[in-house]
């Protein structure tokens, strides 16, 4: 869309795209926005305006949601989010509604508006016009500037909670993406659907792009802010990248395969029954004795073992989730083992057990099973009477727990998203800060646990997060980590 003056707004369509148009040397300017976002919405009025003011300069837009891969790349969490680049290269960033800034940002990388004018907040002032810059003003001061978290559209209602639900358990493997199978209307879609072909699995899918209370509630429900969303077994697997991970690895297929859904032998064209979540793996002669003695004493360090991906504090699957959601609910004290980083035992586990999947839940040292049975067990009753029997210890009170979660690391961050994947723009900068001054530290995801993030708001007598911890203490949010860090006072303090 080319704006009067010689100024031009282009909406990026690829990575590739935008690479090609910073390597070339000239000032971008590049905004990432959503559409339900209204910050977004007055702030692109701003943009446009100086696209006006700065005719030598690039003015790219990138809708955040629908270009994840643009949008992991510069690490965007929160929208509206500026990216500045001179010489090929990002020189700044800025988030939230803020045109002063903006307007000062790319003044410093498009140079002056002429020969002898300054550019300046005033030009913005005249381009913009009183009633845009108002707009974003009291925009700015309801929200204190902040940036609005790009996984957080809306509320859902009850109705569509339970729409919602209907449509993740229509199929057992789902999958919700822009099109049909037959004609994607994205990439990453296009690739999801290659990959369940290839796996020979039936699968339901749905368009979202033809009901949009689907797509923005799917995004709340599942905590996920893109598209596509494949689902097994009513479980959220990921999206486009994980899928591609899961497939080449093969465990897309085990995942199939054991929650009986009918898969194809790729190399022998046979199909291969369910076997009620058994991998097949039945000859242990292949341990050594030191494994089989590991196993064994891995499996009874606890009356209650789980074998999982990732923590109870960060899954990494969403079966591994729903067991840990299960044990948390019957108040179980257990302790638990992250497959993923050790392979000798995730394979070898396997063998030992005869059950090819994780997670994987062992009660004084016997396999009980994975996801779907321990939620059969649970639902009926079973799970509560076999752990009473065995008189497995009940009953980690919530500030128990909430006092063991912060104790578990020297330093200890509560944040929305993971260190490696942020999801907001105020946790995004803390972990910046703590590796910037090369501090180790662990990190609890609050959004996958509404319990813990409701609960420290209260035991800590701080409403928002994220929240850094040091020893036990609390030592803040966003604000007074960024001043301890710019002041160079934040490596001493969470070293003493």
């Amino acid at each position: 869309m080319a704006a009067a003056g010689g100024g031009a707004l282009k909406d990026v369509k690829s990575k590739a795209e935008l690479e090609s148009t910073v390597a070339q040397g000239a000032p971008v300017v590049l905004h990432f926005w959503a559409s339900w976002c209204e910050a977004s919405k007055h702030m692109d009025q701003v943009f446009s305006h100086l696209s006006i003011d700065f005719p030598l300069a690039r003015f790219l837009r990138v809708e955040a949601e629908e270009q994840p891969e643009i949008s992991e790349a510069y690490s965007v969490s929160a929208v509206p989010f500026f990216v500045l680049f001179k010489d090929g290269k990002a020189v700044d960033t800025l988030e939230g509604a803020d045109p002063s800034s903006l307007a000062n940002k790319v003044a410093k990388v498009a140079g002056s508006i002429g020969t002898k004018e300054p550019a300046a907040p005033a030009s913005l002032g005249m381009a913009a016009g009183p009633t845009v810059l108002e707009t974003v003003k009291e925009l700015a001061k309801e929200n204190g500037a902040s940036p609005s978290p790009i996984q957080l559209p809306s509320g859902i209602g009850d109705e569509l909670k339970k729409r919602l639900q209907q449509l993740v358990n229509s199929h057992p493997i789902m999958l919700f993406m822009k099109g049909n199978p037959e004609s994607p209307k994205c990439g990453f879609s296009q690739k999801v659907v290659d990959i369940l072909k290839k796996e020979k699995v039936k699968f339901g899918s749905f368009d979202i792009l033809t009901d949009n209370e689907v797509r923005e509630g799917l995004k709340k429900f599942a905590n996920w802010p893109t598209f596509p969303q494949l689902y097994c077994k009513g479980e959220l697997l990921g999206g486009c990248d994980i899928a591609i991970a899961m497939h080449e690895s093969g465990e897309l297929r085990e995942i199939f395969r054991d929650h009986g859904i009918n898969v194809f032998d790729p190399n022998e064209g046979k199909l291969i029954e369910p076997d009620g979540g058994k991998g097949g793996i039945v000859d242990a002669s292949g341990l050594s004795t030191a494994l089989n003695d590991r196993l064994r004493n891995l499996i009874n360090s606890s009356p209650v073992m789980l074998f999982m991906k990732g923590r109870p504090d960060e899954p990494r699957c969403g079966f591994s989730r729903k067991v840990v959601d299960i044990l948390r609910q019957e108040k179980v004290t257990f302790e638990s083992f992250d497959i993923l980083t050790d392979d000798e035992v995730r394979q070898g586990l396997k063998v030992y057990s005869n059950w090819s999947s994780y997670p994987q839940l062992y009660i004084e040292g016997e396999l009980i099973g994975g996801s779907d049975i321990v939620l059969e067990m649970q639902k009926s009753g079973e799970l509560n009477k076999l752990l009473v029997e065995k008189g497995i210890s009940f009953g980690e009170t919530l500030k128990d727990r909430l006092k063991r979660l912060i104790n578990s690391s020297a330093i200890m961050l509560f944040m929305k998203g993971t260190p490696d994947a942020p999801r907001c723009g105020f946790s995004s900068k803390v972990v910046n800060a703590l590796k910037k001054d090369g501090l180790e530290f662990g990190s609890f995801d609050i959004l996958t646990d509404e319990e813990v993030r409701q609960g420290l708001k209260t035991f800590s007598n701080w409403p928002t997060f994220p929240q850094l911890y040091y020893k036990g203490e609390l030592i803040g949010g966003c604000d007074i980590v960024l001043e301890l860090h710019n002041n160079g006072e934040l490596k001493v303090t969470l070293s003493e």
